[in-house]
């Protein structure tokens, strides 16, 4: 039995709406277990036996079925996400917003780094194991090099951004 996080992609933005309790609905309807939504942006805390190579394109296409649009999802095991958390390797600023980008394709993830020139005096960014950490100042997180970059289409299967403090609260 494992612990999963499902971190939905454009959920809630750009005419998407799904209400916290019929995401929830869904999840349970399909059979897992211990299913709990955070905030009302796509994060759904649940419990399964299926494997992530299972789990993914069947959540993917119940919410296709039952929402009606193009969902994509990346999970994580709950168990990681402390580790992925902790090590979030900038120091923290009142002034400043941190991020984590997941992805579900490490190939897209270093795609994303190739040849990316960052102003480290703006934001700064590195790679970690399945994620890309990201801290810029508060205001520009859709303006930066590397958000313009991580929003572009190539990206929109396999990536999905959760600030920091979303994230302390799927723990």
């Amino acid at each position: 039995m494992t612990r999963w996080v499902a971190l939905l992609r454009g959920v809630n933005v750009n005419g998407i709406t799904i209400k916290s309790a019929d995401l929830a609905a869904l999840f349970r309807e399909r059979g897992y277990r211990d299913v709990r939504t955070v905030l009302a942006s796509g994060n759904v805390v649940f419990t399964s036996d299926a494997t992530a190579e299972a789990l993914q394109p069947a959540i993917e296409q119940a919410l296709r079925d039952r929402f009606g649009y193009d969902a994509w999802i990346v999970l994580v095991p709950h168990d990681d996400l402390a580790a992925i958390v902790d090590g979030f390797p900038f120091p923290s600023a009142e002034d400043r917003h941190d991020y984590v980008l997941f992805g579900s394709d490490e190939a897209a993830l270093d795609d994303l780094l190739a040849d990316l020139d960052v102003d480290e005096a703006v934001e700064r960014v590195t790679r970690g194991t399945g994620v890309v950490y990201w801290s810029c100042p508060k205001g520009s997180s859709t303006d930066t090099v590397f958000a313009k970059r991580a929003g572009a289409a190539r990206f929109k299967r396999t990536t999905t951004t959760r600030n920091a403090n979303t994230l302390r609260k799927l723990l």
